[in-house]
C-alpha cells in the first residue's frame, strides 16, 4: 500500500503568485514540462523553492534544475523567452554539484534589463517528473502577493522516498549540458497523441521533417533552441507548413514571435536540435543565442512585407517607429555610462567656467578624457550593439566605427580645406562621426545583405579573412561616400533655413529651432548648426542660436524629470533620475534613448515644451557667451564686463521657465505608468 508523503515548495521570488494556466509560454501554461507554479515577481533575487543537489545550470544562466532527497525534480524558470538574452540579465550563484537548502539564494535577475529587453521576467516552477512521482501539487496562494520563502504549494507524493530516486536522476546531473537533457528521461510523461521520438533515428527522421516543411535548407537563415523550443530564423516564414509540423510525432506546437518560427519540443529539444543541425550544418547555428548571423529585420523584430501596414503614411510611421526602436535598443547597453559622463562633464564645465581647473591642466585633461571617451568612441560602441541588435556581425561593424573616427580623417573634418576630398574619383564630404548614432545603425543594417552577398561569392575557405575585412570596407565606403555627404547636404540645408527663420525673427526661430532640434539630433542632421555657433562665439563673443540650443536640453531633461517623480516603477526611476542629471548637464542622449523615445508621447510632449522656451528665449534675446548650455552651463550666460544682469535674469526665466513646462506637461499628459509592459508596471 502505497504511504503519501507531502513537500512543501516555497515561492522562490517575490510577487504575485499565478496559476500555471496564466504563464504566457504554451509549454508552461499546458503542464508539457510538468505541473507547478509562477510568481510575477517584483524583486530580483531567486532563491531554491526546495531542498536539494543543483543537477544543471542553463548556459545561458535562466533556469536552475533541482533534485530533492525525495526524487521530485525541480526546475526554476527565469522570465519568458529570456534565452535569447545569452545570460546578460542574470548572476548565478549555483553550480552543479552544489547541495543547497530551500530559501537559499540561486541567482539574481536584474529586471530592468529584462523591461528594456521587452522580455516577461515570470519565474516559473515546475515538477518535471511530477506526472510519475506526484499525486498532486497543491498550490495555495494564487493570484497573491507573497514574499520570497513563502510556502506556497505543497507536493503529495505518490510514494514514499526510496533510495531508487536518487538513482533516477544521477544520469541527468552527470550531463553538464543544457537543461532539456536533464529530463529526458519525462518525456513518457506527455500527451500520448504527442510522444517523443525514443532513438537517435527518431530524432533524425524528425529532424528531417521539420527542416523539410519550414522550407527547407534554403529557407533557414539560423537556428537556435531554448529548453523547449526550436527556435528558425527563415527567410520567408510563410513557406513554413504550420499544421504539419504542429501534427508531427515529437512536436508539440508551432509559435511565431519575435521575428522567429518556433517549434515547441519539449524535454527532447536538445537532441532534436542536434539531428537539425548535423543536417543543416554549423554554419547555421546561431552561437550567440538570439543574435542571428544571418537576418536583421526579422532578428530586430522588423515586419516583413506581408506584416507591413498598407498605405504611405502607415508605412512611413511604422518604419519610423523601427528606426527608433532599433536605435533605442542599441543605445541601452551603454545608457548608463552616458549618463555618468554626462554628469562629470557638466561638474568639468562648472570647474572651468569658476576657474578652478584650467583646461590645459593635467587634472582636467584626466578627467575630460574619462568623460568624454564614451562619446568620442561612440560609433565604436554603436556598432557592437547595433550588430547584435540587427543581426550583422558586432566586431566587423565596431572596426567600421573606429574607421569613421580614425584621427586622420577626424583632422581632415575638422578644416574646410581638407573635408572635401575624393575616393576613386568621387567627390566626397567628411564630416564628424564623433558620438553620432544614426550612420552606424544604417551601417549594421546594411550590414547583415553584405555579409550575406559576401559569403556567397567567396569560397569558405577564404571567408574567414576576406569576409571581415572586405565588409568593412564596403560599410564604411558606403558612410563615408554616400550616408555622410548626404547628411551634410542636408543639414546645411536646414541651417541656411534656420539662420533665415532667426534673421527674420529670433522669437520664430526659437520656436522652431526648439522643437525640432534634438529630432535633428536623433539623425545627426544637427551638425550643420553647429558651426554656426562655433563661429558666432568665435566672431561675436556670443551667439543667441545657442541659447535655444540650450533650451532643448533642458525641456528633454525635464520630461525625464517627469517620469521619475510620476513613475512606481523603480528600474524606471532610477535611469530616468540619472538622464535628467545628465541633460541638465548638457548631454541629452540617455534621456532620449533610455526614456524620451522608448516611451515615443513623452519625446513629442517634451518637443512641444522646447518649442515654447525657445519661443521665450527669443522673445528674451538671452544671449550666450561660450559653448555652454543646459542648467549646469549658467556661467555661459553672464555677459562678460557686465556680470550678472539683464540677460542673465533672461536666461533664468527661460531655462526654469522652460524646466516646469517640460515637467508639468509630461506629468500631465506625457508619460503614465499603463505606457509601460504589465510584468514591469507593477515593479516597485
Amino acid at each position: 500500500m502505497k504511504k503519501a508523503a507531502t513537500r512543501r515548495l516555497l515561492a522562490p521570488v517575490a510577487g504575485r503568485v499565478l496559476a500555471l494556466a496564466d504563464v504566457q509560454d504554451p509549454v508552461f501554461a499546458t503542464a508539457t514540462m510538468g505541473p507547478g507554479f509562477a510568481i510575477q515577481p517584483t524583486d530580483g533575487r531567486v532563491v531554491a523553492p526546495v531542498s536539494g543537489r543543483v543537477t544543471v545550470v542553463a548556459t545561458t544562466k535562466h533556469a536552475v534544475g533541482l533534485v530533492t532527497a525525495s526524487g521530485l525534480e525541480v526546475l526554476v524558470h527565469m522570465g519568458i523567452d529570456t534565452v535569447e538574452l545569452n545570460g546578460a540579465p542574470f548572476v548565478c550563484h549555483v553550480q552543479v554539484g552544489d547541495t543547497v537548502q530551500a530559501g537559499e539564494v540561486l541567482a539574481e535577475m536584474d529586471l530592468a534589463a529584462l523591461q528594456r529587453a521587452q522580455k516577461l521576467a515570470t519565474v516559473i516552477v515546475v515538477v518535471t517528473n511530477g506526472q510519475t512521482v506526484l499525486d498532486d501539487l497543491i498550490v495555495a496562494a494564487t493570484d497573491q502577493m507573497v514574499t520570497a520563502k513563502t510556502a506556497v504549494a505543497t507536493a503529495v507524493l505518490a510514494v514514499t522516498p526510496v533510495p531508487g530516486a536518487q538513482a533516477v536522476t544521477s544520469t541527468a546531473a552527470a550531463l553538464d549540458v543544457e537543461l532539456e537533457s536533464e529530463f529526458e528521461s519525462e518525456s513518457e510523461s506527455r500527451s500520448e497523441s504527442k510522444s517523443k521520438p525514443t532513438s537517435t533515428s527518431k530524432y533524425a527522421h524528425l529532424a528531417t521533417s521539420i527542416v523539410t516543411n519550414v522550407g527547407g535548407p534554403g529557407n533557414v537563415n539560423s537556428v537556435i533552441h531554448c529548453i523547449t523550443r526550436l527556435r528558425f530564423y527563415l527567410k520567408d516564414e510563410h513557406r513554413a507548413q504550420d499544421a504539419v509540423i504542429a501534427n508531427l510525432d515529437g512536436v508539440i506546437d508551432v509559435a511565431k514571435a519575435g521575428g522567429q518560427y518556433q517549434v515547441v519540443i519539449g524535454p527532447a529539444v536538445n537532441e532534436v536540435f542536434d539531428a537539425v543541425m548535423a543536417q543543416l550544418g554549423p554554419a547555421f547555428a546561431d552561437t550567440t543565442a538570439g543574435t542571428p548571423t544571418a537576418t536583421a529585420t526579422q532578428a530586430a523584430g522588423a515586419p516583413t512585407e506581408t506584416d507591413a501596414p498598407t498605405g504611405w503614411l502607415p508605412r512611413l510611421r511604422h518604419g519610423m517607429s523601427q528606426v527608433i526602436g532599433v536605435m533605442t535598443a542599441a543605445m541601452i547597453p551603454v545608457i548608463g555610462i552616458l549618463a555618468g559622463s554626462g554628469i562629470l562633464k557638466g561638474i568639468l564645465a562648472a570647474l572651468t567656467g569658476f576657474h578652478v581647473l584650467t583646461v590645459t591642466s593635467g587634472t582636467y585633461m584626466v578627467l575630460n578624457a574619462v568623460a568624454d571617451a564614451t562619446f568620442y568612441f561612440l560609433p565604436v560602441v554603436l556598432g557592437f550593439t547595433a550588430a547584435k541588435k540587427l543581426g550583422s556581425d558586432p566586431i566587423v561593424l565596431a572596426i567600421v566605427g573606429a574607421i569613421l573616427i580614425y584621427p586622420s580623417l577626424m583632422t581632415a573634418a575638422g578644416h574646410a580645406t581638407t573635408a572635401q576630398i575624393t575616393f576613386f574619383g568621387v567627390p566626397t564630404h567628411l564630416m564628424s562621426y564623433a558620438a553620432s548614432v544614426f550612420p552606424m545603425i544604417v551601417a549594421a543594417w546594411l550590414g547583415v545583405s553584405v555579409e550575406r552577398g559576401l559569403k556567397r561569392v567567396i569560397s569558405l575557405y577564404l571567408r574567414s579573412v576576406f569576409v571581415p575585412i572586405l565588409e568593412a570596407l564596403i560599410l564604411s565606403v558606403i558612410v563615408l561616400v554616400v550616408i555622410g555627404p548626404l547628411i551634410t547636404m542636408i543639414s546645411k540645408g536646414l541651417a541656411s533655413g534656420i539662420l533665415a527663420i532667426y534673421n527674420f525673427s529670433p522669437a520664430l526661430s526659437g520656436l522652431v529651432i526648439g522643437g525640432l532640434y534634438q529630432t535633428m539630433v536623433i539623425f545627426g542632421l544637427h551638425w550643420g548648426i553647429i558651426p554656426i555657433v562655433i563661429n558666432d562665439i568665435a566672431t561675436n563673443g556670443h551667439s543667441y542660436l545657442n541659447a535655444i540650443l540650450s533650451i532643448t536640453m533642458v525641456a528633454q531633461g525635464g520630461a525625464v524629470l517627469a517620469v521619475f517623480l510620476k513613475s512606481k516603477n523603480k528600474p524606471l526611476k532610477e535611469i530616468s533620475l540619472a538622464a535628467a542629471i545628465s541633460a541638465f548637464c548638457g548631454v541629452t542622449e540617455p534621456a532620449l534613448y533610455g526614456v524620451n523615445l522608448k516611451y515615443k508621447r513623452v519625446f513629442v510632449v517634451a518637443s512641444i515644451a522646447s518649442g515654447l522656451g525657445g519661443l521665450l528665449t527669443g522673445l528674451l534675446h538671452v544671449n550666450n557667451y561660450a559653448l555652454s548650455g543646459s542648467l549646469i552651463g549658467f556661467p555661459a550666460f553672464i555677459t562678460p564686463g557686465v556680470g550678472i544682469g539683464a540677460n542673465f535674469y533672461g536666461y533664468l526665466i527661460s531655462h526654469y521657465g522652460t524646466l516646469l513646462i517640460a515637467t508639468t506637461l509630461v506629468y500631465l499628459f506625457g508619460f503614465s505608468d499603463k505606457m509601460l509592459p504589465a510584468t514591469s508596471a507593477t515593479a516597485k
